[in-house]
């Protein structure tokens, strides 16, 4: 194999991400879903391995990264994939989030493969978000 060089120009998609204030803003709306992607422990606050505060984001729902893989870790057929979010398909908007935007994308990916489009970011996830409920 060999390697050519090329030329990478990003183009960032900001219109795929929130950032708190919107998340504020959007949260508690009837046609919009929070879906907190971190395992479910984590979610009940019963575990926090990371931030100083237990806990989830008032009103999300948990559905963790991991059930989008088999127990090898592969990604599940899309028929089953897509079970997974039928719950959430009428809605207006989706933002998902986990503890620092990595493993939330494991959702949006799923999310995309099977033709939920549109499911946005929140890259701060719980850590950004607790660290203003910390006193300072």
């Amino acid at each position: 194999m060999s390697i050519k060089a090329g030329h990478f120009l990003p183009q960032p998609r900001t219109d795929w991400i929130v950032d708190i204030d919107t998340l504020k803003q959007r949260k508690d709306r009837s046609n919009v879903i929070v879906i907190d992607s971190r395992d479910s422990d984590r979610y009940r606050g019963e575990r926090e391995p990371i931030d100083p505060i237990a806990g989830h984001i008032q009103g999300a729902v948990n559905s963790p990264w991991k059930r989008v893989t088999d127990e090898k870790g592969f990604i599940l057929p899309e028929a089953e994939q897509k079970g997974l979010w039928d719950d959430f398909s009428g809605s207006e908007e989706i933002i998902v989030y986990c503890g620092s935007g990595v493993t939330a994308c494991v959702n949006l990916l799923s999310m995309e493969s099977v033709g939920m489009k549109g499911a946005k970011l929140y890259p701060g996830g719980w850590s950004d978000w607790c660290s203003y409920l910390v006193e300072n």
